[in-house]
Formats: structure tokens, C-alpha cells, sequence
């Protein structure tokens, strides 16, 4: 067996995979000693079919299947042995002569190989590289108080609607001269919230209403015939609450507001665990302390798109065998891929361009994940999902099951690696370049990212 590479381009190589017929003999030979054992055929025990008919119907497939075998494999001990910087999968060289499995022995297979550029993405402290530190402001903290307070909002009985609140009562449909209808809808204990009504005729009959009102209004065209909406409003199954297009009345029993919670004891304890904060002064240092990690993470995550802006201005364009690039993308994706791949094509090398400078940052380096590392990013990914849904301040060991969870999806957990290994990249980062720092506000770094 022979295994060499030829180089007709700093792009692309062609990795010559040679065999002779002792270089697989040994394994088509018990290939069909294997097959031999299981074979059934008319007028023979099971195992006994003579070999040369086992290699009259099956000896050219399982030649084939051996030699395909023992190339496959020269091919990648050779690129890993050499550590050829492959990019995607090898392919059949499309200028490969035919090669007959009956007729030859010894065989001679070439496989196209894109390559990686060769550059320099060493970063040291003479790169300077801007930083953006976000301003902490009394504004942001207040816009956080009152952000906790929304979450934990109860209901309080008021006398007079206001646009937001929860009406309740009951309602009863009517004829066209405005009393209650034969055998029409009616039904108690019904809970409306006209703020969110599609038409605003509808919401003006509610303005300033007061317990023991009776509103005139139409369920129909306040909420623009939404049959769900309708068969919440009559109690009765949705498709049959549509019939219904008149005018109902709607007398109320009870007005209820969602009130902000008050900054208070109550609230730290709901927030941050029972006594762990004890005063107005420490929950708004909590809240600073906890914007202030947030906004360092969101700087973190600007450093490596600066990084990435500085590395690729300074390198300059990377050359690929683009021609060999797209036939690897096709190859691994079916016909209905072919065009989204190359309506993207450009957007895919810029993004490998990246990848290939990022893996040269991250061997700079020495950054690597460990597996108690991966853990706690799935529990702050977990943890950020409950936050959404208002429920902070959960133990680890409660979201353990869900971090597990998301580490057994696969995609999962290549994203919350690539999440770990950015974070741990942007943290070594800022000890090998010069930082230039500049405190922003948060709207002056947001519009960093309207121009992208």
C-alpha cells in the first residue's frame, strides 16, 4: 500500500490512496468465510454452500466492500498522521480513471482534499483592541425595581374602572330593542378586560364605569369576532358563541386592578430567598451588582466581534478552493440544499474564515471546556429560561434536571459549548491585547449593533 499527497494548489490536495491485492486478500477472504456460515440455499446445509458459488453471486460485492474499507481508512490514518488541515470531508477526485472491482487487482483511488490557509491570527499587547464598559445608572436600577415590582403584581378591589383592570359580572344578550333576548345567551361570573378589546367604540362604553353598572356593548365586534374570545365571554363551545352578533349587557360585580407590589421586605424575600436582602438600600445594590455581571457579559461578547473586525481587517481575505468548498457542502446535503448553498455561499466562508481564526485564538490561548465548566453554563441557560417566566433565585439542584435535559440534545450542547468556550475566550483574551476602554450607555452600546 502507497499513500501520498500531491499539491496542485496552496488550496487543495489530492491524497493517492495505492493497493495491491495482499493488502485486502486477507479480509475478502474471511468476508466470505463469514458470509459462507450464514448462507441458505436449496439442496445445501446451512454452511455449506460451496465457495465458489458463494463467490460466483456475492465475491465481486464483498471485494468491493473490503477494498472500499481499507482505502477509506489509509485515507484518514494518513490525514491524521500527517495532520493535514482538512477542511469537510475528503472527496473521489472527479478526473479518477474507472476502475474495474472484477477485472483488477490492484487499485489506485485519488480523493480531493480542501486545505486550510495558512496565516498568522496572533494576538499580543501591542493589538489594541476597544472595550465597552456599560454605565450602571440609578435610571436602569429604578427600571429594574419597577420591572420586579410588575412580576409580582396581586389584584386590589377598585370602584372605578381604569384601563387595565379585570371587570366581572354578568352578562345577558338582547334583542333589538335593548331587552333581555327569549332563551338568549346569559351567563355569570364572567371576567373582561376591555383594554384589550380590537375595536375602541367597544372600550369607550367601559370608560369611568362603576360596580353595579349595566355596559350595553357588542361581544362580536369587540374582539373582532374571535370565536375562542367569544366562547370565553358566553360559556359556550366556540363555534356556537360565533352565532351570537348582537348586543349583550354586562352588569358589573367587581373591579379588579393589578397593583405593583410595594418595595418592601416581601418582595426581596420573593426575589432573592427569604432575609437575604433586608433593606430598600441593599436590594438596589443587589440589582446594581447583578446589571453590572450582566453588562461585563455583554461587553465580553462585543470584545470577540471586535477582535473578529480587527483579526480580519489585518489578515485580509483568506483563499479557499471555493470551486471544491461548494462540491463539499453539496455533497453532504441533498439536491434541495444545492441552491440555498450557494445563495449563502459567501456568508458560509466568512463565517469559516472565523471559525478558523477563532480555533488559532483559542490554541493561543490554551482554552479548552471542562465538563463541570459545560454544567454551569446549562444551568445559567437554564436558569435564564425560568428567569423569563419571572422565577429567579432557584437552587442549582433544582435546575440540575433541566440542565441535564438540555445537555443531552445534541445541538444543545454543541451551542452551550460554543457559549462556554466564548466565554472562557473573551476572559483570556483581555489578558493578552490592550484594552481601550470606554464607559457607554447601554442605548450607546446597543447602537453598536444597529449598523450589523
Amino acid at each position: 500500500m502507497k499513500v501520498t499527497l500531491e499539491k496542485p494548489t496552496a488550496q487543495r490536495g489530492v491524497v493517492v490512496v495505492s493497493i495491491e491485492l495482499n493488502d485486502y486478500a486477507p479480509q475478502v477472504e474471511k468476508a466470505l468465510k463469514d458470509y459462507r456460515k450464514k448462507a441458505q440455499m436449496p439442496g445445501f446445509r446451512l454452511g455449506q454452500v460451496p465457495m465458489g458459488i458463494i463467490k460466483k453471486r456475492v465475491g465481486s460485492s464483498i471485494k468491493a466492500e473490503e477494498v472500499d474499507k481499507v482505502v477509506t481508512k489509509a485515507l484518514f490514518d494518513h490525514i491524521r498522521q500527517e495532520k493535514l488541515p482538512v477542511l469537510g470531508q475528503p472527496l473521489p477526485d472527479e478526473t479518477q480513471e474507472p476502475q474495474s472491482i472484477e477485472k483488477q487487482d490492484n487499485f489506485t483511488f485519488r480523493f480531493d482534499v480542501a486545505l486550510e490557509p495558512e496565516f498568522d491570527a496572533t494576538l499580543t499587547s501591542k493589538d489594541k483592541i476597544p472595550y465597552y464598559d456599560i454605565a450602571v445608572t440609578d435610571e436602569r436600577v429604578d427600571e429594574q425595581v419597577k420591572g420586579f415590582q410588575q412580576r409580582a403584581v396581586h389584584p386590589v378591589e377598585a370602584n372605578e374602572y381604569e384601563d387595565g383592570d379585570v371587570l366581572r359580572g354578568n352578562i345577558c344578550e338582547l334583542d333589538e330593542a335593548n331587552a333581555p333576548k327569549e332563551g338568549g345567551v346569559t351567563a355569570d361570573e364572567v371576567s373582561l378586560m376591555p383594554k384589550y378589546f380590537k375595536a375602541d367604540d367597544q372600550k369607550a362604553y367601559f370608560e369611568g364605569a362603576k360596580k353595579g353598572d349595566a355596559i350595553i356593548f357588542n361581544p362580536s365586534k369587540a374582539n373582532s369576532g374571535n370565536e375562542a374570545e367569544l366562547g370565553a365571554i358566553m360559556k359556550l363551545p366556540k363555534e356556537e358563541a360565533a352565532t351570537h352578533t348582537g348586543d349583550f349587557m354586562f352588569t358589573i360585580t367587581d373591579i379588579s386592578r393589578m397593583k405593583p407590589h410595594e418595595v418592601d421586605q416581601e418582595l426581596f424575600d420573593q426575589i432573592y430567598g427569604k432575609d437575604a436582602v433586608k433593606s430598600e438600600e441593599e436590594f438596589r445594590a443587589r440589582i446594581k451588582e447583578e446589571l453590572t455581571q450582566q453588562f461585563a457579559a455583554d461587553s465580553d461578547y462585543r470584545l470577540l466581534l471586535d477582535v473578529r473586525e480587527y483579526l480580519e481587517k489585518r489578515v485580509g481575505k483568506l483563499q479557499f478552493d471555493e470551486d471544491l468548498l461548494r462540491r463539499i457542502l453539496k455533497a453532504s446535503n441533498d439536491e434541495k440544499e444545492a441552491e440555498k448553498i450557494d445563495q449563502e455561499f459567501d456568508k458560509n466562508l466568512a463565517e469559516l474564515q472565523w471559525h478558523l481564526m477563532r480555533s488559532k485564538l483559542i490554541e493561543q490561548t490554551s482554552v479548552k471546556v471542562e465538563p463541570n465548566e459545560l454544567r454551569a453554563m446549562a444551568i445559567q441557560a437554564a436558569r435564564f429560561q425560568f428567569a423569563q417566566y419571572g422565577m429567579s433565585n432557584i437552587p442549582d439542584e433544582y435546575l440540575t434536571p433541566y440542565a441535564d435535559n438540555l445537555l443531552s440534545d445534541e445541538n444543545q450542547r454543541k451551542s452551550l459549548v460554543a457559549r462556554t468556550i466564548d466565554t472562557k475566550l473573551s476572559s483570556a483574551l483581555k489578558n493578552v491585547v490592550t484594552l481601550n476602554h470606554k464607559e457607554v450607555s447601554l442605548e450607546e452600546f446597543n447602537k453598536l449593533f444597529e449598523k450589523e
